[in-house]
């Protein structure tokens, strides 16, 4: 019986895992999130939506073409890029500033860096921090859920409060629950004002878990950055188990504990560095919404984890088997 044997380098165990396939998998577990923001937003999520993934794919190609590289934007990941940070900006926000957003965190963030796999904090949430900082206003205009408002339309008559924003303001103290009138069940289905993809936190439990599932994710890293901030957040406020609820819960810890603190490039390697980055995230964002200026403490968490990531890798190794130690 005749058989060919390959001989070739390690590694030796391969997969049909590939990015096109990952990024995929990942689409497919923001559907719901996605599905919900367009009930709670009407087509201004899908305003939303489109020209954020048109700026990330838009940039991408046009940029691959002028430097003469090969295309890469059927990888998908510009498309995934795209599709977080629509769900990281309000339904109101004017779809120019959602293509400058795609085209930042594409150029400036991925792409200049040498491409997919060279980044050194997610797009999506630099993205995000890039338009925050240049446009405060606009990225912190809430559209109460119901309401479908596009460019041009009328912002003040629509807008309402987050969750977060009525506990930093003071008004609701250690119960932001009862004076902002919005209950657990609300946040947990995504009746509350926010970014359009980060309202929902059930459906997005349950992208992160069909990740896991597939075995694109870790359990690890979300149930530690979730863990942490639950923890801090009921020593901290009062041992109130609702208060740690609605800290988790509230804003965009369910999505960036699952979809963005998970990315393979911008987290450690091992088990053990992940743990201490996600825990790190975790305190970083608890500090930064029970003390820091800013409601939410999310994103910042996550691109400060980003960069503090090959420090850890450094000090954080797998012990290797076989090594002879060098002779003094």
């Amino acid at each position: 019986m005749d058989s060919k044997l390959i001989v070739s380098s390690s590694p030796h165990i391969r997969s049909n895992e590939d990015t096109s396939y990952i990024m995929k998998q990942v689409v497919w577990a923001l559907v719901p999130a996605a599905l919900a923001a367009l009930y709670y937003f009407r087509l201004s999520a899908l305003y939303v939506m489109f020209f954020c993934i048109l700026g990330t794919v838009g940039s991408e190609f046009i940029y691959q073409k002028i430097t003469k590289q090969k295309s890469t934007i059927g990888d998908f990941s510009s498309v995934v890029t795209g599709l977080l940070l629509a769900f990281n900006v309000p339904a109101a926000l004017p779809w120019w500033m959602c293509i400058l957003g795609g085209v930042f965190a594409i150029i400036v963030v991925k792409m200049v860096f040498g491409g997919i796999g060279n980044n050194f904090v997610n797009p999506a949430l630099a993205g995000r921090a890039f338009l925050l900082a240049s446009f405060p206003v606009a990225m912190t205009n809430w559209t109460k859920t119901g309401v479908n408002w596009v460019s041009g339309g009328s912002i003040d008559a629509v807008t309402t409060a987050t969750p977060l924003s009525f506990l930093k303001s003071g008004v609701a103290g250690l119960d932001p629950l009862k004076e902002s009138g919005v209950s657990l069940i609300d946040m947990a289905l995504g009746n509350i004002g926010g970014c359009i993809g980060e309202t929902c936190a059930i459906l997005i439990l349950l992208g992160g878990l069909y990740l896991i599932w597939r075995g694109i994710i870790s359990y690890v890293m979300p149930l530690c950055y979730l863990g942490t901030i639950f923890i801090l957040s009921f020593l901290l406020g009062g041992l109130s188990f609702e208060f740690a609820m609605f800290q988790i819960l509230a804003g965009g810890v369910m999505l960036g504990g699952f979809f963005m603190l998970t990315d393979y490039t911008t987290s450690p390697m091992t088990v053990k560095g992940q743990i201490i980055y996600a825990v790190l995230a975790g305190v970083i964002a608890t500090v930064i919404r029970l003390y820091g200026g800013y409601p939410e403490g999310c994103s910042y968490s996550i691109l400060l984890a980003n960069v503090a990531a090959p420090l850890i890798d450094k000090f954080v190794n797998n012990r290797v088997f076989g090594e002879v130690p060098k002779s003094e």
